[in-house]
């Protein structure tokens, strides 16, 4: 089960809002959806959390990029909200390199080549994507460092983790109005 919600800093603290993310593809759309949640282009927080697995913290400030944080990024790469997240820049990847299927030379039977090494190859490939997303925290650490919440504190942070930075930020009331 997931969770999402935006926290929007404003001039007399925080505002949280439940949020949908079924209409959410990109990171693109996902900041969108951050700045509409404060017209003054303050602060903004997506909060998401799927059960005891991963959380992730997206921080919007006025037009400038998103700012990324996931707890567990090989948990998140098995989740279609996770995936959003994991853009080719926050796991150091060259989004230039392709897609692992474009390298496979698929007619490679007709080159005298046996089923057998298309297997291996298959193979190898279906694990190369999967091996480029680690097991463990990526992006921003210092992501809420201005806001109260060390890096530190951020990389403990597993269980309840959104109720956790909400409470750092002194929105826990705030928040539990949206959960």
């Amino acid at each position: 089960m997931y969770f999402a919600a935006l926290l929007a800093r404003t001039e007399d603290g925080w505002e949280a809002s439940d949020t949908e993310l079924d209409d959410v593809e990109t990171l693109s759309d996902l900041a969108d959806l951050a700045r509409e949640a404060s017209p003054d282009e303050d602060t903004v927080l997506v909060l998401i959390e799927q059960e005891d697995a991963w959380f992730g913290v997206v921080r919007v400030d006025g037009e400038e990029d998103p700012r990324i944080y996931v707890s567990d990024a090989a948990a998140a790469a098995r989740s279609s909200y996770g995936e959003i997240l994991l853009t080719d820049e926050l796991l150091g990847r060259d989004p230039d390199d392709g897609d692992v299927l474009d390298a496979l030379d698929l007619d490679g039977t007709e080159d005298g080549e046996s089923d057998e090494d298309d297997d291996d190859a298959e193979e190898s490939a279906g694990t190369a994507g999967a091996a480029d997303v680690p097991h463990g925290p990526v992006g921003d650490t210092l992501i809420l460092d201005d806001l109260g919440v060390s890096e530190k504190e951020l990389r403990l942070m597993s269980r309840d983790a959104v109720t956790e930075i909400a409470e750092s930020l002194g929105a826990s009331e705030t928040l539990e109005t949206v959960r």
